[in-house]
């Protein structure tokens, strides 16, 4: 029996062969919703890629809250540059975190994720996962974007006084004075593609 890797080295078609696998993740959707994977991608989450094809993104996160929280951060980038990349906390099958890296492009800018592919690389090895409640991970998701405290109160509904508690009880956490150690700490992050929620 003639195995793709076989069937593709014979006809000199490649692409269903590259897209199965490669050493990276890959994910084919429209309208949040994978309509296809790749093997890496699949074993990185915990599942075989029947299991995920036609299922939403939502089930790699690690609540429905937190995929709502930024199911919509990159939209307008993708529009206008038709390029985008973050990284953030995805959930396995067995529902552990870790950090990934993701980036997009989109085959119809106009609405960009009607249709998009998208690649995922699980950075389990250079940023460890910190464990971090979830208004934790909010916040400093927020911080991530550049915001104050008393706009994060205003986005998450909270006083001022309540996201600076957080936010102070986290540098202690970490053991740093201020909120750029604390993106030291949490793996050596930058801020400008953190999506943490």
């Amino acid at each position: 029996m003639e195995t793709l890797i076989d069937q593709s080295y014979r006809t000199g078609s490649f692409e269903e062969l590259a897209f199965t696998y490669a050493p990276i993740g890959l994910v084919v959707s429209e309208n949040r919703v994978m309509r296809d994977c790749n093997i890496v991608f699949a074993s990185m989450f915990g599942y075989e890629r029947q299991e995920l094809q036609g299922q939403t993104f939502a089930m790699l996160y690690p609540s429905d809250e937190e995929f709502v929280n930024i199911r919509d951060r990159g939209v307008e980038r993708l529009r206008e540059t038709n390029s985008y990349w973050d990284e953030r906390i995805m959930a396995r099958k067995d529902k552990s975190l870790f950090w990934c890296r993701t980036r997009g492009h989109s085959f119809t800018p106009q609405d960009p994720l009607m249709r998009a592919v998208w690649s995922f690389a699980d950075l389990s090895e250079v940023r460890p996962y910190h464990p971090l409640t979830r208004r934790e991970r909010e916040i400093v998701s927020h911080l991530a974007d550049g915001l104050t405290s008393k706009e994060i109160a205003l986005r998450l509904d909270l006083s001022y006084r309540t996201v600076e508690v957080y936010r102070a009880k986290m540098l202690k956490k970490f053991g740093v004075s201020n909120t750029s150690g604390l993106f030291q700490a949490l793996g050596a992050i930058g801020t400008e593609h953190v999506v943490s929620s």
